[in-house]
């Protein structure tokens, strides 16, 4: 029992510490904010606080450990960044699209929110790829970035444009070297028409 009581002495004091830093830290940051606004300091003050009570009782580790490496001196952005990164990692623990979960683990290890954001890119260029009608414009970009839809769907309208813009153009030595050089690439053929013809 007496053990117990020490225990908890040593507890509370501890807590108590960790309580008196917070606000002073919290002060400081109020006071290098707004050094000569009393009533933006006490605002923020309060932000701060209530951020501060917030971070000590956040349960996600790992949402937790990227907002504390963010935002190591502000309580309110720590809150900020945990709150985003927490309700992203639900987010990607819930989504479909293995290949596009794929991409962004693989570029994003570890942020959530970035994992979120690519797994839209990736998962709506995808979709637009499965849409695209010309099949030889969609090889050219599968091709040439085979592991990236996002990349895919940026080659193919690129590429697609560039065919559209080489069948209009007039028949002559200009447009037949360029077919001749790059006959598998549309970007390239326009490229190389436009420099020939200046």
């Amino acid at each position: 029992m007496k053990t117990l009581m020490h225990f908890a002495s040593i507890l509370l004091i501890f807590t108590a510490k960790l309580a008196l830093g917070q606000e002073s830290k919290c002060r400081e940051i109020a006071k290098r904010e707004y050094p000569n606004d009393p009533e933006m300091q006490a605002y923020t003050y309060n932000n701060q606080i209530t951020a501060a009570r917030y971070m000590a009782s956040a349960s996600d580790y790992e949402s937790k450990k990227i907002a504390l490496r963010e935002y190591p001196e502000d309580f309110s952005m720590q809150k900020y960044t945990y709150d985003n990164q927490s309700a992203a990692k639900r987010y990607m623990s819930s989504v479909s699209d293995y290949d596009s979960k794929k991409i962004a683990l693989r570029e994003y290890p570890e942020d959530f929110s970035m994992q979120k954001y690519t797994y839209d890119n990736q998962s709506a260029a995808k979709r637009y790829m499965s849409t695209v009608s010309d099949y030889e414009v969609k090889q050219i970009a599968q091709r040439e970035y085979p592991s990236d839809f996002s990349m895919q769907k940026y080659t193919y309208d690129q590429q697609y444009s560039a065919k559209e813009y080489m069948k209009a153009m007039p028949s002559g030595a200009a447009k037949q070297q360029a077919v001749r050089e790059y006959p598998n690439d549309y970007s390239m053929q326009k490229y190389t028409y436009d420099r020939l013809q200046r």
